[in-house]
């Protein structure tokens, strides 16, 4: 299975979090290949930079290669399949990765409910 990780199970992943459960943990460690968006780092920064959340986001992003995961960039052709996405959620960075899920396509991971209104490529843990 190729998977893409929403920004808070990246987190929980690289911070070795609790909130990350065994089965995921399994299942990442069972992926095909598994990504990091990009869009997820600029989501990091933002929040850094806001005081929303400490840390380095060069650690995190660092963090991305030591973790065997892969960095997706986003391309045009994501940020134009996030316009056509129907409006159950607002949020651009959300709404990218789902754009990227869909396109690539892959399975976003992540623990957010409102997400599985978009179907079969959300995995939500």
């Amino acid at each position: 299975m190729r998977l893409l990780l929403d920004t808070h199970v990246l987190l929980w992943s690289v911070l070795d979090s609790r909130q990350l459960t065994a089965a995921t943990r399994h299942g990442l460690a069972d992926a095909e290949v598994v990504y990091v968006s990009a869009s997820s780092l600029w989501e990091i920064a933002i929040k850094t930079r806001l005081g929303k959340m400490s840390g380095d986001p060069a650690d995190f992003a660092a963090s991305i290669q030591s973790s065997g995961f892969l960095a997706l960039p986003v391309t045009a052709t994501h940020a134009a399949a996030a316009a056509k996405l129907p409006g159950h959620h607002g949020d651009p960075f959300d709404r990218l990765l789902l754009a990227q899920a869909f396109q690539e396509p892959l399975r976003l991971v992540t623990a957010d409910k409102i997400r599985v209104a978009y179907g079969g490529a959300v995995e939500r843990i």
